[in-house]
C-alpha cells in the first residue's frame, strides 16, 4: 500500500497564499504619467459601447458634447436628428476628454455617474465604462468604505486614465488614446492599427518587452494637427487627430486634420447657428478661403485663417506667402454615416486577432530596453517626456517593479501551482 502524505489545513492555506500572490503580481497595468502642474490637455479614451445607446446617452456617460463625440470619430453630423441616433452594442468609439493633473498624476476626473438599482462598482467599471477604470479606483476616488452598499442615485466620480506627454510624440503633434487591451490583441497589431511602431508604443508605455494581456491600458500616440491659438482663447490647445475633425467657436467653425498633412484647416461649419463675423480684415476672404496667383518667382498664396475664439468673437488672421508651387485642393477626412452595426474591419473596431498558431508569434521583433529615461520620477512610472526621451534600461527595470510577472505565461504559473499541490499531497 502506498503511503500518502497527510493533507493539513496549513497546506491549503499556504497554497492559497502562493496562488493569491501570483494573481496579484500579474494584475493588469496602465500607463501613468507623473505631472507637477495644473495644465490640462485634450486626450482620447478607447470605449466599447456596452449596450445599444443613443449618441446623446454615450455623451452623457462622459459629460461631453455629443457633437464632439461624433466629430472625434469622423461621423457626419449633418444627418437628421444625429444626436438621437442609436449606436450598436460593442461599437468602438474614441471619446474626447480633458486630461488634468490630479495629485501629481495625469487623469480625468470630470466624469460623474449616477448609480442605478442594479449597479455595483464592478459592473460600473467593467461594463458601463468598459474596463477603463477599476472598481477599487472608483471606491478610492469616492471614499466608499463598504463597496457592497451603493445608494440609488448616488453620484460617483469616475477617474479615467489619460496621458498628455506635452501633446507631442517624437517632437511631432500627437494626441494620446487610452486603449484597453482585448484578449485577441498583440502589440504588433495595435501598432499597425494605429499607424505607429512597436518601438514607439514601448517607449511611450515604458515596456521592457512586447508582451501585453487583456485589460492592460496602453497610451497610443495618434498623429494630430495642433492649433497655435493664444492662451486666452476659449479653444486654446485645440488638437485634432489626423483623419478626423472638430467643431469649435460655439459650433461655428469646423477644423479638420485631413489625410496627407498635419496642418489644421478651419472653415465655417455646416451647423445652422448664429455666428460672429468670419471675414478677414482688409479683404473679402472668409475663414478657410485661399487665393493663389502664379508668378515668375513661385506662387503667391493668400489665406484667411482662424485664430481662436475670444470673448464670443471669432479671431481671423490674413496671411500671405510666396511658395515654390501652388498648393492643391484641401483634402478632408472622409466622413462616415452614423454606424448601425459593428464591422470589425472598420476604424471603430478593436485590433483584429492575428492569424497565428496561438503561440503568440507575430513576427514582431523583441526589444529589451527600448524605453525612455526615468530620472527623478516615481519607480515604475512612465516619464513625463517619455515619447521624446532617449532609450535606456532604467524604465524597463521600473516597469518590472509594477508587474514583474506580467510576461510570465499563465500556463506556466498554473503548472507550477499544480506541481506544488501534488508535492504537498
Amino acid at each position: 500500500m502506498v503511503n500518502q502524505k497527510p493533507f493539513h489545513k496549513t497546506h491549503i492555506l499556504l497554497s492559497l497564499i502562493v496562488f493569491t500572490n501570483v494573481a496579484l503580481l500579474v494584475t493588469s497595468k496602465s500607463t501613468i504619467e507623473p505631472c507637477a502642474n495644473s495644465d490640462s490637455c485634450n486626450a482620447l479614451l478607447g470605449y466599447t459601447v456596452y449596450t445599444d445607446l443613443k449618441v446623446s446617452e454615450v455623451a452623457s456617460l462622459f459629460q461631453i458634447d455629443p457633437i464632439a463625440l461624433l466629430t472625434s470619430n469622423a461621423i457626419d453630423i449633418s444627418y437628421p436628428d444625429v444626436e438621437n441616433h442609436i449606436l450598436p452594442s460593442q461599437l468602438f468609439l474614441k471619446i474626447p476628454i480633458v486630461c488634468s493633473c490630479v495629485d501629481g498624476i495625469r487623469k480625468s476626473v470630470s466624469t460623474h455617474y449616477k448609480t442605478r438599482p442594479s449597479d455595483t462598482l464592478a459592473s460600473i467599471a467593467d461594463s458601463i465604462y468598459s474596463g477603463l477604470v477599476s472598481a477599487d479606483q472608483i471606491r478610492e476616488a469616492n471614499s466608499i468604505s463598504d463597496p457592497s452598499v451603493l445608494d440609488v442615485g448616488q453620484t460617483l466620480v469616475v477617474p479615467l486614465p489619460c496621458t498628455c506627454f506635452n501633446g507631442t510624440d517624437n517632437s511631432l503633434p500627437a494626441i494620446y488614446l487610452s486603449y484597453v487591451v482585448t484578449p485577441v490583441d498583440t502589440l504588433a497589431w495595435i501598432a499597425a492599427r494605429y499607424s505607429t511602431t512597436l518601438t514607439d508604443l514601448m517607449n511611450v508605455n515604458a515596456m521592457g518587452s512586447t508582451a501585453i494581456k487583456a485589460s492592460d491600458i496602453l497610451a497610443i500616440p495618434l498623429p494630430a494637427c495642433a492649433s497655435n491659438f493664444p492662451r486666452y482663447a476659449a479653444d486654446y490647445g485645440l488638437i485634432v487627430p489626423n483623419g478626423s475633425y472638430a467643431i469649435t467657436a460655439s459650433h461655428c467653425l469646423q477644423c479638420s486634420c485631413g489625410p496627407g498633412n498635419l496642418n489644421l484647416y478651419c472653415q465655417p461649419a455646416s451647423l445652422a447657428v448664429s455666428c460672429s463675423s468670419m471675414q478677414c480684415r482688409n479683404s473679402n476672404l472668409m475663414v478657410g478661403n485661399v487665393t493663389v496667383q502664379q508668378s515668375g518667382g513661385g506662387c503667391n498664396v493668400t489665406s484667411c485663417n482662424y485664430g481662436g475664439f475670444v470673448n464670443g468673437s471669432i479671431i481671423t488672421t490674413l496671411s500671405t506667402s510666396l511658395q515654390p508651387r501652388c498648393p492643391g485642393a484641401q483634402k478632408f477626412p472622409p466622413l462616415i454615416a452614423p454606424p448601425t452595426s459593428v464591422n470589425r474591419d472598420t476604424t471603430f473596431a478593436p485590433s483584429p486577432a492575428p492569424q497565428s498558431d496561438g503561440a503568440g508569434g507575430t513576427g514582431a521583433p523583441k526589444s529589451s530596453s527600448l524605453v525612455p529615461s526615468t530620472n527623478n520620477i516615481l519607480p515604475g512610472l512612465a516619464p513625463i517626456g517619455g515619447p521624446a526621451g532617449s532609450a535606456s534600461g532604467s524604465a524597463s527595470d521600473a516597469c518590472s517593479l509594477i508587474n514583474p510577472l506580467a510576461n510570465f505565461p499563465t500556463a506556466v504559473l498554473l503548472l507550477l501551482y499544480v506541481k506544488f499541490m501534488m508535492a504537498i499531497l
